[in-house]
């Protein structure tokens, strides 16, 4: 069974950066497409970016694009979310999921596995 442990939240003041990382432990991580999610206080949770098993296919809510940018290394097992030009809206726990029934592109839904969340706060 896949494990998944994400790192790298903290607090960060506006217009920063902060790249995540999610370390997957168990099966092969190429096997499965990669998201991100993230949920602010009060708010459910949204799916951030997306990537494909081989990286070639991502995708971003709008919130981010040209701000946030997905990859992986699929050698290291592990999946990064770099996060620049940080907003106070950006706050919340950032969660790491796999699909591992998506054999092409990515999607938000259908996550099989979930890790436990790292948080992210920003605020001068």
């Amino acid at each position: 069974q896949l494990q998944l442990v994400e790192s790298g939240g903290g607090l960060v003041q506006p217009g920063g950066s902060l790249r995540l990382s999610c370390a997957a432990s168990g099966p092969t991580l190429g096997y499965y497409a990669m998201g991100w999610f993230r949920q602010a206080p009060g708010k459910e949770r949204e799916g951030v970016s997306c990537i494909s098993r081989g990286g070639g296919r991502l995708n971003y809510a709008d919130s981010v694009k040209g701000r946030f940018t997905i990859s992986r290394d699929n050698a290291k097992s592990t999946v990064y979310l770099q996060m620049n030009s940080l907003k106070p809206e950006d706050t919340g726990i950032y969660y790491c999921a796999a699909d591992r029934h998506r054999v092409s592109g990515c999607d938000y839904g259908g996550m099989d596995y979930w890790g436990k969340g790292t948080l992210v706060t920003v605020s001068s």
